[in-house]
């Protein structure tokens, strides 16, 4: 076994080891608790049993995480659909499988079972520790044409086409995705374990959704029999769930296939043709912006359109994501070879860009922002002035600097103030003016007033323009007597003001 798979299954048993020392903590705190106490009783059974459940219970709050079921999920699936289904097919007396058939869903069960195995357990890769540290001319090569090839979460040299994988903490080569399914990461070394998963997967379950179709048949057409002809009701549904799961996997799983092979053909991973779409969108971009695009700090950076470097031919490229044998054989084989691990750090390119051209092309979006300079304080100033005179000269015309800076908002807040007061007494005054006539014309007699004014309109107009540094609002009240003056009226219009 080589030293990186070593690490990489020394790596996969931290969690066992976790578990083992929470167990052993907890057996010691249990322990201590079933001690005497200071009046020389034992603690009670029960309590000890409380406390031991609570202490597993923080253990499995503490390491548990959705991802961990999904191992356990998909082994249970596999399960489901390969072993119960032939246990069905051996009770349906109407139709039972052949001898030959029985063959053909094991077989595709053992290559399920070891491409599952593989895609789940092979190192995704690592970045060798003599690759850690670039050259001077490197580094400088790097400056020169804008590569983007250092980790800063890992602080390493990160090669071409590789990311870091957060679920994985570390950069890995020729990251496609990070299966939550198989709970590794899809890389040049895992992805033809991979697609032998999903090609076995698709191809396996298709045949037998052929002979439970078959099944579903014979059931439809049988339907007017006598139920005590026909299979049984736990087998009817047992029937139905296989159906339905089965359709519902395999036309998942197939998608993923078709979209598998759609990368391997053209030699981009999934993370690559994002970075293919947003770099059409930059492209759209610029095109409309006269062909810049601006960056960090105003800068402008020029956006041209840029062709994928490492799509090298069809056949090129599937014999390079599938281990780089050109054995078509060898694709298909379960227990074939895994890359060399030497591989996967350095790809060929198609030459349609300059040798110096990066990929992926410069973002604006995603440039760093250039490192800020802290400016110094009045403390780090070299002492210019000769003379205490000039150090306080120096000081006042700073403090009039400062306060023409704040003239022109405080003036607006001074104006803002007196609006306010101004508006505030205009508001009294007419508030009491108004109040004041409508008292003096209650004294009087409402008939003779009436008789006076018939057919007339007494109109009685109050406008108030109220004045705030932001709003101007104008409120107008109106009302018209023609043969009599209510005063209840009168009143509640006062009493509005």
């Amino acid at each position: 076994m080589r030293r990186s798979d070593e690490y990489w299954m020394k790596t996969r048993l931290d969690f066992d080891s976790k578990l083992e020392v929470r167990h052993q903590t907890a057996r010691l705190v249990i322990r201590k608790s079933t001690t005497r106490s200071a009046s020389g009783h034992l603690h009670s059974c029960s309590a000890a049993s409380r406390l031991q459940l609570l202490a597993r219970l923080k253990m499995f709050s503490d390491d548990f995480s959705i991802s961990q079921l999904a191992l356990p999920a998909v082994s249970v699936l596999i399960s489901f659909l390969a072993y119960t289904s032939q246990y069905f097919f051996y009770h349906f007396e109407s139709a039972p499988l052949r001898k030959d058939e029985i063959w053909k869903i094991n077989i595709f069960a053992v290559c399920i079972w070891i491409c599952y195995y593989r895609a789940c357990y092979v190192n995704p890769g690592r970045l060798p520790e003599d690759r850690k540290l670039a050259t001077v001319d490197e580094q400088e090569n790097d400056r020169r044409t804008g590569r983007q090839r250092w980790c800063r979460r890992c602080q390493a040299y990160k090669p071409l086409r590789a990311h870091h994988c957060k679920t994985c903490q570390r950069c890995i080569p020729k990251m496609d995705h990070h299966c939550p399914w198989t709970s590794n990461c899809v890389s040049h070394f895992t992805f033809p374990h991979f697609m032998r998963f999903l090609f076995y997967a698709v191809v396996g379950m298709s045949y037998l959704e052929t002979r439970l179709f078959e099944r579903v048949s014979i059931v439809w057409n049988d339907r007017y029999l006598p139920s005590y002809l026909g299979p049984s009701i736990v087998q009817l549904a047992h029937l139905f769930i296989l159906f339905i799961v089965n359709s519902v996997t395999v036309f998942g799983l197939l998608i993923l296939l078709l979209r598998s092979i759609y990368s391997l053909a053209f030699n981009i991973t999934t993370i690559e043709s994002w970075e293919i779409e947003r770099h059409e969108t930059l492209v759209r971009r610029a095109r409309v912006l006269g062909g810049h695009l601006e960056g960090p700090g105003g800068v402008k950076v020029q956006i041209k359109k840029q062709e994928f470097p490492y799509d090298i031919g069809i056949w090129s490229n599937i014999r390079d994501g599938m281990g780089g044998s050109a054995n078509v054989l060898s694709w298909f084989w379960p227990l074939a070879a895994t890359p060399d691990r030497r591989s996967g750090w350095e790809f060929e390119t198609n030459g349609f860009e300059d040798p110096g051209t990066s990929w992926p092309p410069p973002d604006p979006d995603r440039i760093a922002w250039p490192a800020s300079q802290t400016l110094p304080n009045d403390s780090q100033l070299p002492e210019s002035y000769s003379s205490a005179r000039e150090t306080v000269h120096a000081f006042n015309r700073r403090k009039f600097d400062d306060i023409n800076r704040q003239r022109p908002f405080l003036k607006f807040k001074d104006a803002s103030d007196s609006t306010t007061v101004f508006n505030k007494i205009t508001t009294t005054a007419m508030k009491i003016v108004v109040q004041a006539l409508f008292t003096e014309m209650t004294r009087m007699k409402a008939r003779n007033l009436g008789a006076m004014l018939k057919g007339n309109a007494l109109e009685i107009s109050v406008s108030m323009r109220m004045w705030s540094s932001t709003t101007r609002t104008t409120c107008r009240w109106q009302y018209s007597w023609k043969e009599e003056i209510n005063i209840g009226d009168a009143l509640f219009i006062v009493n509005r003001l």
